[in-house]
């Protein structure tokens, strides 16, 4: 009697339990955007650095021209004029005025700020019209992030706003864990590749696109390899040369239990694991480590519907542990069903559908059929429908758990 098949926790864990996250290292900014900080970042400078001004318009001593109005306007000697990045006057004499620009450094004796609008914009002399309050329209230093802060939390996930603050206290890179490189490999004699003609048995490559482009956005480099026929020394010898660039391979088709299945029969003496798992689709699944580098792999089925399905259940949370990002595991929202489904006894189905959340009401609609193959019914989809192993049927309004495709999390 044949084993029990595993359980999608099971396999799950068989993959993360002897995976470690990739070493940490300095990485320019850019380089390291949708990546985890792998460090405390504290400031070693201020924000701003100096005192500046808010506006375009005169630095004066606030008491100067505390009596200032549109009837009596105060006037005062405009000593001279203050530009970003060109501050040549560094003080201010009581009873003076200089022209300032918005973003320079406010010159000592100065303490307020006069906008352009409350003044005859005058050159030698200047009249103000209306008093600023002490301190006002002037930009304190240290004011937004003071020195010694933590800008940036050790595991904080990097993004545009992020990599700008970073530079702005000077940091030029930042530790964190590179992208894992993910080679991509299609088995099958029958592939070709788009743009080509296709024969009476022949089929065009698209899950090696499919899984190429989900490594991606999974944030790691992904190098999607040209197909390998059904031929164990052909495919070998193509994942000999493909590990040298590898921290994660990934291949489709060639796992189940036909005469053709040439991952399989190239790989399980090698000691990768080969089972199945309790989920539909996606049954047939191996993982294991090969190479003199013990370089993680993923052999996944060749239907474009379970390949993908596997990718996000096993693959994806092993990119994002070698990344060092939490949590692993795409994490599950609830929603209403709008139809009715069926699923088989003792597998976890995973049907493809289309969330939507308004206003807290959460729904979700299966979208075509159960079928592995249907590729077209994936990409109409934003969501997996989880139904359980121990259940057989839902009705419609029922409560489910879905995991969003296309949320980051």
């Amino acid at each position: 009697m044949p084993d029990a098949p595993d359980t999608v926790e099971q396999h799950l864990d068989r993959v993360l339990r002897d995976l470690d996250p990739l070493p940490v290292f300095p990485q320019s900014l850019m380089d390291t955007l949708g990546l985890a900080c792998a460090e405390d970042v504290t400031a070693q400078v201020a924000l701003p650095s100096f005192d500046n001004s808010a506006m375009d318009g005169y630095a004066v001593v606030a008491h100067d021209v505390a009596t200032a109005t549109e009837e009596s306007p105060v006037h005062l000697p405009v000593v001279g004029e203050i530009g970003a990045g060109n501050a040549q006057l560094l003080a201010l004499a009581p009873g003076t005025a200089v022209k300032i620009m918005t973003g320079a450094p406010v010159p000592a004796g100065a303490d307020a700020v006069v906008p352009y609008e409350w003044t005859d914009r005058g050159v030698a002399q200047v009249a103000i019209s209306r008093a600023p309050k002490p301190g006002q329209h002037i930009r304190p230093a240290g004011e937004d992030v003071a020195v010694g802060d933590l800008v940036v939390e050790r595991g904080t996930v990097l993004g545009p706003r992020h990599l700008g603050l970073l530079a702005s206290i000077g940091r030029a890179t930042v530790r964190s864990r590179p992208r894992p490189r993910v080679v991509i490999l299609s088995t099958g004699t029958e592939l070709r590749e788009p743009g080509v003609p296709l024969g009476h048995d022949s089929i065009y490559d698209g899950n090696s696109f499919l899984l190429a482009a989900a490594a991606r956005r999974a944030g790691a480099l992904a190098y999607r390899v040209g197909i390998v026929p059904d031929e164990p020394e052909a495919f070998l010898s193509a994942l000999e040369d493909q590990l040298v660039r590898a921290d994660v391979v990934v291949t489709s088709g060639g796992v189940s239990q036909g005469d053709f299945d040439v991952v399989k029969e190239a790989l399980a003496p090698r000691g990768v694991w080969f089972g199945p798992v309790a989920m539909q689709p996606g049954k047939p699944q191996g993982f294991g480590f090969v190479g003199e580098d013990n370089t993680p792999i993923f052999t996944l089925p060749g239907n474009p519907v379970s390949s993908y399905i596997s990718f996000q259940l096993f693959v994806l949370p092993a990119l994002r542990k070698l990344m060092g990002m939490t949590p692993w595991s795409r994490p599950t929202v609830p929603a209403r069903l709008t139809h009715a489904v069926t699923s088989p006894a003792g597998r976890r189905q995973f049907l493809r559908g289309e969330y939507v959340a308004e206003a807290g009401a959460a729904t979700v609609a299966p979208v075509g059929g159960p079928g592995s193959h249907l590729v077209g019914d994936l990409a109409s989809s934003n969501a997996l429908i989880v139904i359980a192993e121990d259940t057989t049927s839902l009705a419609a309004g029922a409560q489910v758990d879905v995991l969003p495709l296309d949320l980051d999390y």
